[in-house]
């Protein structure tokens, strides 16, 4: 899979935006602050309908503008050439609208699945130093691009979660029983909440169990150490508590979706009272968190910058290695990756991508990406895109 054509208008700080993509190495260069992760962001926005630089839709839109548009050709492979049109407009105060094939699609998620990409880039560095909820987001949307509809299972889990918190902060600091109609409302939202949550938790555990072993194998080829590293899942939901170094109980692995949400249905009942008197819901997925671990020791707070950046690259190579193996070529992005990172792990980095079917790497000098990863360049300055003259 990967992407032969992009186009904007009015996205970020492109008034209007073309370029031709090929399968193999790209690389966009220029100076800070021409736009050049703007481009890259598009991509992933189409693959994911989110961003990893903004948690909402608004800065993604020209400043003054009233929409912004992002197209891009898909092709399935360098053999197979079928290819999909997809469009998505962003608006200002009104629902998004999205396209494939020129048709008009009912919601804007149903174009999940069109393209895939695994996008590394600085702030990816929160993955190890960062709160729960960035390590909850990289997971969640790993499980969006393998497995779309869960896209839709997220969404009437956060409307429940937010639906069952507002109940909850309405009868906090009551006193006396509950009314018999508060009551069976908050019994309708916990089962749910314990019904979809169980479904994106066995999700998780699905997706970290089979992700495991391509992150540790990422990471010693190449971080130069001979530490471990490991991922584990931590959820007081389900009484686990993992240690550095420690493994999902098999049990636990082993469970189905309805398993897990009669888990959460009984905790939810232990926590009832305390749920009640703070008046936040303290069950379920929401509150999850995944333990990195390098050795014996939490990554977090131990690793150096030079351990986390590459535990935070080897989690995104992990997800790439996981797409492909579930028969996905993923597009690979690079955001100003090289700059942050010494030769060594320069030189394993791009042998470890060397067979991508797509890469695109964005880099303010050219001189940082490392001569293996030659490939076509296009140049980004002053609102341009041109490709390079000396290629």
């Amino acid at each position: 899979m990967f992407v032969t054509q992009l186009s904007l208008a009015d996205f970020r700080s492109w008034e209007f935006a073309e370029l031709t993509l090929e399968p193999g190495v790209t690389t966009l260069t220029g100076r800070n602050g021409q736009g050049k992760t703007n481009l890259v962001e598009a991509i992933e926005y189409l693959a994911t309908l989110g961003s990893h630089r903004v948690a909402s839709d608004a800065p993604l839109i020209r400043f003054g503008a009233p929409r912004a548009i992002v197209r891009a050709r898909v092709q399935a492979g360098i053999e197979d050439t079928r290819a999909l049109a997809l469009e998505i407009e962003l608006h200002s105060g009104k629902p998004n609208k999205a396209a494939l094939n020129r048709g008009p699609l009912r919601r804007v998620r149903d174009i999940l699945g069109a393209l895939r990409v695994v996008l590394f880039s600085p702030e990816d560095l929160a993955l190890v130093k960062g709160d729960p909820s960035d390590r909850r987001r990289f997971i969640d949307d790993l499980l969006t691009q393998r497995w779309p509809r869960l896209a839709g299972v997220r969404a009437d889990y956060d409307r429940v979660l937010r639906q069952r918190s507002m109940l909850l902060k309405s009868l906090s600091g009551r006193r006396g029983p509950t009314s018999g109609d508060a009551a069976a409302t908050l019994e309708v939202w916990d089962e749910q909440l314990a019904r979809l949550g169980g479904e994106i938790v066995a999700a998780r555990l699905q997706t970290l169990d089979e992700m495991g072993p391509h992150v540790a194998e990422a990471y010693l080829a190449i971080a130069p150490s001979n530490n471990d590293a490991k991922v584990a899942y931590r959820s007081s939901s389900l009484g686990l508590d993992p240690g550095p170094g420690e493994a999902v109980p098999e049990a636990l692995l082993d469970a189905t979706p309805e398993e897990l949400a009669e888990r959460l249905r009984v905790r939810m009942g232990e926590r009832r009272a305390e749920e009640m008197a703070r008046g936040v819901t303290l069950v379920g997925p929401h509150r999850d968190d995944l333990v990195l671990s390098l050795g014996h020791l939490p990554a977090k707070g131990y690793a150096s910058h030079g351990e986390s950046w590459s535990f935070a690259l080897s989690l995104r190579l992990g997800a790439y290695a996981l797409l492909r193996a579930d028969g996905v070529e993923p597009v690979l992005i690079l955001d100003d990756v090289f700059a942050e990172l010494d030769e060594v792990r320069r030189a394993r980095l791009a042998e470890r991508i060397a067979g991508a079917e797509q890469v695109i790497i964005t880099a303010a000098v050219a001189s940082d990406v490392p001569d293996a990863l030659a490939g076509r360049r296009w140049i980004i300055d002053a609102g341009t895109v041109r490709l390079d003259d000396d290629e």
